[in-house]
């Protein structure tokens, strides 16, 4: 995979989710045009470490 630099569009995914009681999918795509997002990856949430 190419490595993504600033300003530069964030290529598509989709990962499960989880909202309250509520589990289904999150599309990337299903903001584009609409809202800006931000992405955080941080390890270990929800874990007793």
């Amino acid at each position: 995979m190419e490595e993504i630099q600033v300003g530069q569009s964030a290529p598509d995914f989709e990962l499960a989710s989880v909202t309250g009681e509520e589990k289904g999918t999150f599309k990337l795509s299903s903001l584009r045009g609409q809202k800006n997002a931000v992405l955080v990856f941080y390890p270990l949430d929800f874990t007793p470490v």
